[in-house]
């Protein structure tokens, strides 16, 4: 119960083949089923009042003074189910009106044909009322080739590269420099050897 697009075929399938096709792509469009069942609860409702049952060799007529609003709510559904087909902008509405036609059949038409028009009336109603239409699918956001979103994107991923490159190569430039400058700091010189500290009487010769 839902659209979807319609499906392609080659020119070298049959002639049946590709109206069964076009008539799927036009059914998933619409409330079909929806429409169909409306239509198939108008024919009880609109029929047996008007009908001449014969039971063995008896007539049995169930013509009522109802009989004239009988045979307007069937046709009135039946309108519906093809205003649901051609018409599915006005589907809430035909579905509203498919239910409470459906409900007000009870009383007035025999209750809606001897319940035969009761349960397809009041499904066609809701899925009338439910349907939707699928929603196109969304183009993918990859840019086409020979696309100007192409090229700005490359350019821009170029312009980063370029960046971190550069960045590297400035980091990489303050530790060289870093390494070839000599450490400043204090600079403490070792003692000299002092020559000049007298000797000791009787200091071995050795020693000084």
């Amino acid at each position: 119960m839902s659209s979807a697009t319609a499906d392609a075929w080659s020119e070298g399938e049959n002639l049946f083949t590709r109206l069964r096709l076009r008539f799927r792509s036009w059914r998933r469009t619409r409330p079909f089923w929806a429409g169909l069942l409306a239509m198939i609860a108008g024919v009880p409702i609109m029929y047996l009042p008007y009908a001449h049952l014969s039971l063995g060799g008896m007539t049995v007529a169930m013509s009522t003074t109802a009989g004239a609003g009988s045979l307007i709510i069937g046709i009135l559904l039946m309108v519906l189910g093809l205003t649901a087909w051609y018409q599915p902008a006005v589907r809430v509405f035909a579905g509203v009106a498919t239910t409470l036609l459906t409900l007000v059949s009870i009383p007035v038409s025999n209750l809606a044909g001897f319940g035969l028009a009761l349960i397809p009336g009041l499904v066609g109603g809701g899925l009338m009322v439910s349907w939707a239409p699928l929603k196109e699918r969304a183009a993918t956001d990859l840019p086409a080739a020979g696309d100007g979103t192409a090229d700005e994107a490359a350019g821009t991923e170029g312009a980063a590269h370029a960046a971190d490159g550069s960045a590297t190569e400035v980091v990489l430039a303050v530790a060289e420099q870093a390494d070839a400058e000599p450490v400043q700091g204090p600079r403490h010189a070792a003692p000299a050897a002092r020559t000049d500290i007298p000797a000791q009487a009787g200091e071995p010769e050795e020693a000084r």
